[in-house]
């Protein structure tokens, strides 16, 4: 026995050794970080070199083997790096929308005043005491044409079964309804939300739609954090231009209701939409003695139908949030 070729195989074997563990630890790990693939590659120039040196100088031997064994070990490191990037960008892909606050660009205002509702002095000496606020309802929470949508008034015409109230607010965007929800309706713990931002957020979509995606998340964090059962449904922004950019923004907006478990309503068929059909159903229930709750999509329809046909300040007003 050639004791030159003994040692040189008990050399690959001792090299080798530890790729087979690296495999295994590799593939449990399923990703790619902390593995380089230049140094795998590396390796396996090594081992090819070698290999062509022994079949240039025709030594076909059991060492030779021991090479070819040792380079489909480290082969096989390759295909698992492959597999565990295409992990990494899977999971990439899935957290990008669950970016956390420090990735937010834009600076959530503080300044409570630009929350609150304006009032005229005479409305300050001379209103009434609004009556207290019931928890378990259901929230409307949008921007200025939401705002003008009369909820109770509808919840009576409607027979709408539970409690309803408006939160929009003018200065409402995406970039602040976390911190607004916290302050204005977090402590009401609705049972069911109807969501309706976006339109003052165009410019931030087109420049960071990944900052305008993890600023919704953080609102639907939110509200689920207020109650775990809550019922969300998040309402598309209105696109009589056919704006590109705002397809695309509803298009986010729709996979985010879709991952999240939302419903989501489009207001591309607001003129379309019959709420004196589910006034009839709603009846008919009630007259069955069901107390089951409206749809989150019901409630939209009565609302936005109505917006739709009621609120015309200016020729070209929309409905958006």
């Amino acid at each position: 026995m050639n004791l030159a070729h003994l040692f040189e195989a008990a050399m690959l074997v001792c090299f080798g050794f530890s790729w087979p563990l690296n495999v295994m630890k590799a593939y449990r790990a399923r990703t790619a970080k902390g593995t380089s693939l230049p140094f795998i590659i590396l390796i396996i120039t090594g081992y090819v070199a070698g290999i062509t040196a022994k079949i240039i100088n025709g030594q076909f031997n059991y060492v030779l083997a021991v090479y070819f064994l040792n380079l489909a070990i480290v082969m096989t490191n390759v295909f698992v790096y492959i597999r565990n990037k295409s992990l990494d960008r899977k999971a990439e892909a899935k957290t990008s929308l669950k970016i956390t606050a420090n990735d937010i660009k834009n600076v959530v205002e503080k300044e409570e005043s630009m929350m609150n509702y304006t009032n005229s002095l005479d409305e300050l000496i001379n209103r009434t005491a609004a009556p207290a606020e019931k928890k378990n309802a259901v929230i409307l929470m949008g921007g200025s044409v939401d705002r003008e949508i009369p909820v109770s008034k509808l919840a009576k015409e409607y027979n709408f079964n539970f409690d309803i109230y408006n939160k929009s607010n003018a200065n409402l965007s995406i970039a602040n309804a976390q911190d607004y929800f916290q302050k204005n309706v977090a402590a009401l713990a609705p049972e069911g939300i109807l969501i309706h931002v976006g339109e003052k957020d165009l410019s931030l979509f087109k420049s960071d739609s990944s900052t305008f995606d993890s600023n919704y998340l953080k609102l639907i964090e939110s509200v689920k954090a207020s109650n775990k059962n809550c019922r969300i449904a998040l309402v598309s922004i209105e696109n009589s231009s056919n704006d590109k950019s705002i397809d695309l923004m509803n298009a986010h907006i729709k996979a985010i209701a879709d991952a999240e478990h939302a419903g989501f309503v489009s207001l591309d068929y607001a003129s379309i939409w019959n709420p004196e059909a589910i006034k009839t159903s709603s009846a008919f229930a009630y007259n069955m003695g069901l107390k089951i709750r409206k749809p989150l999509r019901d409630v939209a329809e009565i609302l936005y139908s109505w917006a739709f046909y009621n609120i015309k300040k200016n020729t070209i007003e929309t409905l958006v949030g």
